[in-house]
């Protein structure tokens, strides 16, 4: 699986239309649909703001007005086809005009997030375990100590009335395993999966 380093933006003009891609590296719906309600604010004097997005947590496209079939589902269809994951694309069209009928618009809206894909830096991600580990304040040069000697990464931090780290094996250690000889000090659970940059 494939995603996106950073934000990226392209423009296509296709019979007097403007057709701007923007593209966002996104985890979660939440994230998703946050982004799609902040463009479409910036541009909400455009003719349509169409939508597709894959993420962690589930996919979906939206055609906002356009014909049913012919803007959100050839969106998702080119960021499938490209093999991302974890973005959101939003293309924006001012209208110019000149109608371009069903297959118009199929093409026209393909070839925009495309244009904007090919303009991207993509990264190289993998499904990986997530685990959580919970310990005391005192714990901590211990669980430190582990981290780094068997390579694990951690990914999230909380510092709260106790430490938690969410954290990962990239070449496939049995996390569990290494902490079960500190059960009386570090607490550790099975999170969920997660895309991450390999």
């Amino acid at each position: 699986m494939k995603t996106i380093k950073k934000p990226v933006q392209s423009e296509i003009n296709v019979k007097k239309s403007q057709f701007i891609c923007s593209l966002f590296p996104t985890k979660t719906k939440k994230e998703s649909k946050a982004i799609i309600e902040k463009v479409s604010s910036e541009y909400s004097d455009a003719t349509h703001n169409c939508t597709a997005y894959i993420v962690s947590d589930g996919e979906g496209f939206d055609d906002n007005g356009e014909p049913g079939g012919t803007a959100g589902k050839p969106m998702i269809n080119v960021l499938r086809k490209n093999e991302l994951h974890n973005v959101t694309a939003i293309v924006t069209r001012y209208f110019g005009g000149i109608k371009l009928g069903a297959g118009g618009l199929v093409r026209a809206y393909s070839k925009s997030v495309l244009e904007a894909i090919n303009n991207c830096e993509i990264l190289e991600i993998e499904l990986y375990d997530i685990y959580n580990i919970t310990f005391e304040y005192s714990d901590m040069k211990i669980a430190d100590g582990e981290i780094r000697n068997n390579n694990l990464e951690v990914i999230d931090k909380q510092y709260t009335d106790k430490v938690s780290y969410d954290i990962v094996s990239k070449d496939n250690r049995d996390v569990e395993k290494i902490f079960e000889k500190y059960t009386k000090k570090i607490a550790i659970k099975y999170k969920n999966k997660e895309y991450l940059i390999k």
